[in-house]
């Protein structure tokens, strides 16, 4: 399969299933400037919706209506046509007072950091603290530990006209971060920084998707460098929504679950459900995957690369695990019949098990199929014959 059998073309309705790990769903959303004869348009029709823990690059040229839609995801400007609904309240109806108490659960990141000259870098980002309170000395330690985490520990206590223009910009995502939010709305938020100061931002972003937080992600962007850390890349043009594609590593896990015999056939929009909520994981050679006796705690799939089973401590000539071998003990809670070992270096696509489970009760066709293969009560995917290296 090639990565254009994974690209939507968005001309219509998403029909995803209403679960409640949708964090933004957008159906048929139109904005204007103006009106009477003075009115333009500027969002046509706009159909999207984005899951919990998902990085998402909204990217197009300038005037696409990139900004308008994130300052109506943020509830920042009041929605006219269409239905939107972010972190389940209906925006499409919602008050001032209600649109106020959704913005204390999302972090704003804009190009302009928008901060207090009087106040130090710590005081600055101590102001967010107040939309989710606790005690002065939580709610100081939460400051300090962001700030030192953006590479600032040192100029905590340095006014605006003391930072460069990069330090700032730091300083104002560390205020949108700092009560963890459950959604982050960034427009252009790499853009002033330099190469190593992108690097710390985009991997923190990236760790609040795969955290316990699983906050979900969407940025505005023309940086390259942010693509690598995204699961998919929605692209405006003329203020409508044109794509919404998986990137290169969602598009090889998608690859990797279907090639895997236990879920062949399963639809491309299950395949996509599944590997956007899988993180990557490396493995060297001699490193243990599972190990035998165990309840594995997680549902993994070989990306790439070759692993050896060893039953009771001795080697199984006949097994050798490659590509699209996948474990699926988590959901049986049985022990592992073997244990499993990297022979090569290897990337593995894994799902906690809360997830592997979540996915179950997402998706009726993915359950429908694990159903079955419960009924074969074998609790490991059966391998696709790799040949060895």
């Amino acid at each position: 399969m090639s990565s254009a059998t994974f690209t939507t073309t968005m001309t219509r309705a998403v029909n995803l299933p209403a679960g409640g790990d949708v964090v933004i769903r957008a159906v048929g959303v139109n904005y204007a400037y103006g009106a009477g004869e003075t009115r333009t348009q500027v969002l046509f029709d706009n159909h999207l919706e984005i899951s919990r823990g998902e990085v998402v690059i909204m990217t197009g040229p300038s005037g696409s209506g990139k900004s308008t839609l994130l300052t109506l995801i943020g509830a920042l400007r009041k929605m006219q046509e269409g239905y939107l609904e972010v972190l389940h309240k209906n925006l499409s109806k919602a008050g001032e007072g209600e649109q106020v108490d959704l913005r204390k659960d999302v972090g704003f990141i804009f190009q302009q950091h928008n901060l207090f000259s009087s106040l130090s870098a710590l005081e600055n980002v101590r102001m967010a603290t107040a939309l989710k309170p606790a005690s002065a000395e939580e709610m100081d330690r939460r400051c300090v530990d962001i700030l030192t985490k953006m590479g600032l520990g040192d100029r905590i206590h340095h006014r605006p006209a003391e930072l460069s223009g990069g330090q700032k910009q730091r300083v104002a995502i560390a205020r949108a971060l700092v009560n963890q939010p459950r959604l982050v709305l960034a427009d252009e938020p790499t853009a002033s920084l330099d190469a190593k100061s992108s690097q710390i931002v985009l991997d923190l972003l990236r760790g609040l998707a795969d955290g316990p937080t699983k906050t979900t992600i969407l940025l505005v962007t023309h940086d390259q460098r942010v693509i690598d850390k995204a699961d998919r890349i929605v692209n405006m043009i003329g203020g409508r929504i044109v794509t919404n594609s998986l990137t290169k590593v969602a598009v090889r896990i998608v690859r990797a679950l279907a090639a895997t015999p236990w879920l062949e056939g399963l639809s491309e929009a299950t395949l996509s459900r599944i590997a956007n909520a899988m993180t990557v994981e490396a493995r060297v050679p001699g490193e243990t995957i599972v190990r035998q006796g165990d309840e594995c705690d997680r549902f993994f799939v070989v990306g790439s690369g070759v692993a050896d089973a060893y039953k009771d401590g001795q080697f199984d000539e006949e097994k050798c695990y490659g590509e699209s071998f996948g474990m699926i003990s988590a959901y049986f809670k049985m022990p592992v019949p073997e244990t499993v070992t990297a022979r090569t270096e290897m990337e593995l696509y894994v799902l906690t098990k809360d997830d592997f489970l979540h996915a179950l009760a997402e998706d009726q066709s993915f359950e429908t199929r694990i159903r079955s293969i419960l009924a074969g009560a074998s609790p490991v995917a059966q391998p696709s014959s790799p040949s060895a290296p």
